[in-house]
């Protein structure tokens, strides 16, 4: 590595080219940072005569392979905001100095010095006659600002932007002092050797902060920097570029993408932080073969599965019923995009999952979601929950296997029933859910391909909200008007959809139909009930929710599956945690050991109705058989015991049962358990079996049942 300071204008004399390589961001200098430059420009002009001149800072390069005799070409790892801001106001400045022609100030610099200096290679033909290269969005509006053509159809806005604040502030300057200013600029010239520097490593200890770098600018910088100038070109344009492409204009998706990209493919289950996700893929792939066609196939694995998850998250390149089960589940959250994104691929790749499946399987998605939310459950932990399933899918990734897993989660993440599903349909106020209008919207559109538009409407109350009722609603509604107004107002059946909601107002029920665009007049299928009524009151309201809870339980329902299917799927994790410890490696006293031994040897024999599995723990050991009944806590000088029994069940000729529930807690317990025994002694084993077995039998019967 050289490093030295230098004139700017000695940095690109001569053939000389800077290129961009296609790793690096395109243009995002703004109006801000251009102002900035200007005054720069203009500190540098105030110091001309200083001999130090005035610091713009580092510009950071290594050689490229297509240097020849006479011609030197050099890729930028960084300074190309720089750069390209400097290059875009001699362009400008060039051209106002066209412009001004012989009437300009005769101590104004020659617009083919400009030119033949810092902007064109004059002895050069083709691409090597600029000496400045950008990315290829950029690049193609830079040669025409360059070679004075019409701008591209789809010009670099904040190129074309730039070059005309130039133009506007050279209008108000001294064309020769801003010369002088730019004649003045000294760089940090740092020159790095391909063969003893790592370009990869110093571009991270430059942008060490992240700052304007995004996850996904790292993360693409990684990946391409390695290659050959050749193979980083053809790889952009074959793989990355059509990446972001897809994600162009969506913030911090592409971000998120490679973020579950990567759990996916490493089983995590814990969601990286935003900052670091680039670090996370990094000691991901840092572990694969890192050949050229290593790093094609990841390229082209990565492309599919951003089409995965931008057909989701973004609705790109989808449609028919796939994109409105896609639609109808975002509305509700994006956090289930890396369980799509898998299930994609069992779509699309395994072909595992033909596409009434997928849908199916999506619409599963949506109605836990929307389930969840309607019962007021917790939503805190979702994108576990979701990197949990994918993880969990098995590698087919059938609808069946989703059923499963769905109907495995745990009681804080469980899949609501019907029943818990139809009490919160059933609630006061529905209307104060965040998912009332998306409900209102499904309930409205589902079943049918004549959809009804309701991007315009408004959620109505049947019943006014106003609790000054007039006279007319009082009477309609009897002498406990106000019970059934305070019981009624926000609930399912009170609610719908118009574009009448100011005409609507606090108006009697009967005009609310007869008016103009009233409910006798609505498309909506939401109001057929309303408008076939003669009165509205408590036995209209409650019969039409009793209508739209039973559709409600239609569009979202449960997950269909065999209960025997999510027993074996339990009984198989069990078996694979089991076998990935041995009990006689936790930390035990000789005294404890000799006990547990003697214990064990008589609890993995109690079969054969049903296979004991046992699970060491760091702590405890756990056995099940098929569901747990007894949980082994090793203490200095003994054994507790839990068991899955009722207290006031239990045969304890021996008295030596204790009530789990008189105990505040049972140190290292991972389990609850009805009944609690101490270990003290060998001779105790004949009592503690016989309790043992009572709680064996026992899950045996309850799994059977």
């Amino acid at each position: 590595m050289q490093a030295i300071n230098r004139p700017f204008n000695q940095l690109i004399n001569g053939s000389t080219q800077f290129f961009i390589p296609v790793f690096q961001r395109d243009f995002t200098w703004g109006e801000d940072q251009c102002r900035q430059f200007w005054q720069d420009i203009g500190r540098s002009s105030s110091n001309a005569n200083s001999p130090s001149g005035h610091f713009l800072g580092s510009f950071v390069y290594v050689d490229s392979s297509d240097t020849s005799a006479g011609f030197t070409r050099w890729m930028v790892i960084d300074g190309q905001q720089r750069l390209t801001t400097l290059t875009i106001l001699l362009v400008a400045l060039r051209d106002v100095l066209v412009h001004l022609g012989t009437s300009g100030d005769p101590n104004n610099p020659k617009p083919e010095a400009i030119d033949g200096l810092f902007l064109k290679n004059l002895y050069e033909t083709g691409d090597r006659q600029r000496k400045l290269i950008l990315r290829r969005t950029d690049d193609e509006t830079l040669e025409c600002l360059i070679e004075g053509r019409d701008l591209p159809t789809s010009p670099s806005e904040r190129i074309v932007k730039a070059y005309e604040l130039f133009i506007q502030l050279l209008e108000e300057a001294s064309l020769d002092l801003v010369y002088k200013g730019i004649m003045g600029l000294v760089v940090a010239d740092v020159r790095l050797d391909l063969h003893s520097d790592n370009p990869q490593l110093v571009f991270e200890s430059l942008n060490s902060t992240g700052v304007d770098l995004s996850q996904a600018d790292h993360i693409r910088n990684f990946v391409l920097m390695s290659l050959a100038e050749s193979e980083q070109n053809r790889m952009y344009e074959q793989y990355w570029r059509k990446i972001e492409v897809l994600f162009r204009e969506a913030g911090p998706a592409l971000d998120n993408f490679f973020r579950d990209f990567i759990a996916l493919r490493t089983g995590a289950t814990t969601q990286a932080r935003n900052d670091q996700i680039y670090q996370t893929f990094k000691n991901w792939f840092s572990a694969l073969e890192s050949g050229s066609q290593d790093i094609e196939l990841i390229l082209g694995e990565l492309l599919q599965a951003a089409q995965y998850y931008a057909a989701f998250r973004l609705g790109r390149n989808i449609d028919g019923k796939l994109a409105d089960a896609l639609v109808h589940t975002r509305r509700l959250g994006d956090t289930p995009a890396i369980l799509i994104m898998k299930l994609f691929a069992s779509y699309r790749e395994s072909q595992s999952l033909p596409e009434p499946d997928f849908v199916e399987a999506i619409e599963l998605v949506e109605s836990y979601l929307l389930r969840r939310a309607i019962c007021g459950f917790q939503t805190r932990g979702y994108w576990a929950i979701f990197a949990g399933l994918s993880k969990s899918l098995q590698q087919d990734g059938s609808l069946q296997n989703l059923k499963v897993e769905l109907s495995r989660l745990s009681e804080s993440y469980k899949f609501p029933s019907d029943k818990e599903f139809t009490n919160a349909l059933k609630a006061e106020n529905v209307y104060r859910f965040q998912v009332c209008r998306p409900l209102l919207e499904r309930l409205e559109n589902a079943g049918t391909n004549e959809l009804t538009d309701t991007s315009g409407y408004s959620i109505e109350h049947i019943m006014p909200q106003n609790k000054n009722l007039p006279s007319a609603w009082k009477a309609m509604l009897g002498d406990d008007w106000e019970d059934v107004h305070n019981r009624y107002l926000h609930s399912l059946g009170n609610l719908t959809l118009t574009g009448y909601n100011s005409t609507y107002s606090d108006r009697p029920f009967e005009e609310k139909k007869t008016i103009s665009g009233g409910f006798n007049e609505s498309a909506v299928r939401l109001n057929r009930y309303v408008r076939e009524q003669r009165k509205w009151g408590a036995q209209e309201i409650s019969q039409r929710e009793d209508q739209l809870v039973e559709k409600a339980l239609h569009i979202w329902s449960q997950p269909d599956v065999d209960a025997d299917l999510v027993k074996q799927a339990q009984i198989q994790d069990l078996r694979t945690l089991s076998a990935d410890g041995d009990p006689l490696e936790i930390n035990m006293s000789e005294t404890a050991k000799s006990l547990f031994e003697a214990l064990r040897s008589e609890v993995i024999q109690l079969g054969p109705e049903s296979e004991v599995i046992e699970i060491a723990m760091e702590k405890t050991v756990t056995y099940y058989g098929p569901d747990f009944f007894l949980e082994v806590i090793p203490r200095r000088h003994r054994l507790d015991l839990l068991l899955s029994l009722d207290f006031g069940e239990v045969d304890d000729p021996s008295g030596i049962a204790e009530d789990r529930d008189q105990r505040n807690f049972v140190t290292n317990a991972t389990h609850h358990g009805g009944v609690v025994l101490f270990m003290n002694h060998l001779k105790d084993l004949e009592s503690i079996i016989s309790l043992v077995k009572q709680s064996f039998r026992s899950v045996a019967i309850s799994a059977a049942d």
